[in-house]
């Protein structure tokens, strides 16, 4: 899911740079956050949280943005030309986006501020508006932490499960059942079949 909207946001942003190395760049961009569940083999806690802290492309933001913007010669721009500083900012957008922002509306939540901020967070809910009683927002909520978002916990009481560690704890374990979840919902699987077919349509244009 999350490397499918990484590929839409890459066919939305890429322009001129879209070709094949540079979707995958990005495509890989948006799965690199998952990557802290094999982290969480070794360190408690760690799935949704150590590659899923806005931490992270807070500084790759920073260091993008000052090397593009306000060095007088741009080391990515003297060795990938424009090509790479765009492809550079569409993998940081999805980085964010698709690898974070996808699994930010999920139940088990992300740890936004990890390691400063020890607290996953979830936006889920519902926002309606009723003849009778209202608007009705169920989104925003005053919890625990810092935001007024619902949180599922702390590292040390909340286990994100994943098929690489689905129980609590550390170490690879035998003998417990796994579950790769490539799509979880109907909705879900419209936003892979778009990503898909747009991607092999472009693809089949750039030819």
């Amino acid at each position: 899911m999350n490397v499918a909207v990484g590929v839409l946001l890459g066919l939305a942003l890429l322009g001129a740079a879209f070709d094949r190395r540079s979707i995958v760049v990005v495509a890989l961009a948006a799965a690199t956050p998952d990557l802290d569940a094999v982290a969480s083999l070794v360190i408690d806690g760690a799935t949704n949280a150590l590659f899923h802290t806005l931490l992270l492309p807070g500084v790759a933001f920073v260091g993008l943005y000052w090397d593009t913007c306000y060095r007088e010669r741009s080391w990515l721009g003297e060795r990938y030309g424009w090509y790479g500083i765009r492809v550079a900012w569409v993998a940081l957008a999805a980085y964010v986006v698709a690898g974070i922002g996808v699994d930010l509306f999920r139940p088990d939540g992300v740890n936004l501020l990890y390691p400063l901020h020890d607290r996953f967070y979830a936006v889920f809910g519902t926002f309606l508006l009723s003849s009778q009683d209202g608007v009705h927002l169920t989104f925003v909520e005053r919890g625990e932490g810092l935001l007024w978002l619902t949180s599922p916990g702390t590292t040390a009481d909340h286990h994100v499960a994943s098929w690489v560690n689905p129980t609590p704890g550390t170490g690879l374990e035998t003998g417990v059942e796994r579950e790769l979840h490539l799509v979880r919902t109907g909705w879900q699987l419209i936003v892979v079949s778009a990503a898909t077919v747009a991607l092999t349509i472009r693809l089949w244009e750039a030819r």
